[in-house]
């Protein structure tokens, strides 16, 4: 079975699971990463545009949320959930480990 997501050390574009008050939406996330040096924290960031059909479903699902966690295969992360772009993505953003592996960095200089 081929994978159909795409895991590496610049984030991750795949399948999610966003749940919401106990609710589960499927959707596709572009999620990435970065290390926010004036905090010292992990930023995580990214899309997810609900799979087709579920548009419908996650507008419900989210009302006046402002809170959803993220899964993918990889984990899962409590994130802020913001607006609806012109194209039904909506932002995700979240403060931690991320809800997707990430590569070990290197130590060695």
């Amino acid at each position: 079975m081929a994978d159909d997501h795409d895991e590496h050390d610049e984030g991750y574009t795949g399948p999610a699971t966003l749940t919401v008050d106990g609710r589960d939406v499927r959707v596709r996330a572009i999620l990435d990463a970065r290390h926010e040096p004036q905090d010292g924290r992990l930023h995580w960031f990214g899309r997810v545009a609900p799979e087709d059909g579920a548009g419908e479903d996650v507008r419900t699902a989210l009302g006046s949320a402002s809170s959803v966690e993220v899964r993918t295969a990889g984990g899962r992360a409590t994130a802020r959930i913001g607006d609806v772009d012109p194209w039904g993505r909506y932002r995700v953003t979240g403060v931690g480990r991320p809800p997707f592996t990430l590569e070990e960095p290197a130590l060695d200089d």
